[in-house]
């Protein structure tokens, strides 16, 4: 059911981003990016096509470290090689296909400070997500020649506040 389901979504994407004209799509590696490495790498290369064939480059970014817990148990290993599968991927892709490691940023440790996750060990805190935005854009400015937004005009809008942090138990 799943891969009748992802075939649906790959169209209606190719189709979206073919109408949206980009210059490039940047792709995090998900904690639901599953299957064998084999069909991982076809996955981020099928997207790496897309993005070509619409004109635009590929970013895949590596996924911040969290706890795995009960449900992600069975899922471990697919977990563990996605970023080795997106490598290839990146590998094959040639200059429209890029990897960005974010453990530079988080480590790989989620239950250490600097992975700045909930108290559920898997979602981003705030903080997480204004030093991903930072680091990210960063990144992406060196290899596309801009300069980002300093953090002093985003970082403390409202959007700190919304009560979904506060359910994830973010300080």
């Amino acid at each position: 059911m799943a891969k009748k389901i992802a075939a649906n979504t790959h169209k209606r994407l190719a189709e979206q981003i073919r109408d949206f004209h980009p210059d490039v799509i940047a792709y995090q590696i998900t904690t639901y990016d599953w299957g064998s490495p084999r069909q991982q790498q076809a996955a981020y290369e099928k997207l790496a096509r897309t993005a070509r064939d619409a004109g635009a480059d590929l970013v895949l970014v590596t996924a911040p470290p969290f706890t795995i817990d009960d449900f992600y148990r069975q899922h471990e290993d697919a977990i563990e090689s996605a970023p080795r599968a997106a490598a290839r991927a990146a590998a094959k892709g040639g200059d429209h296909v890029r990897l960005l490691d974010a453990s530079a940023l988080w480590g790989t440790d989620a239950s250490a400070a600097k992975a700045q996750r909930s108290k559920d060990g898997i979602h981003s805190c705030q903080q997480g997500s204004a030093a991903f935005a930072q680091w990210f854009t960063k990144r992406l400015g060196s290899a596309y020649g801009f300069t980002p937004a300093p953090p002093e005009k985003w970082a403390d809008g409202s959007w700190t506040g919304n009560e979904r942090y506060a359910k994830l138990g973010c300080e």
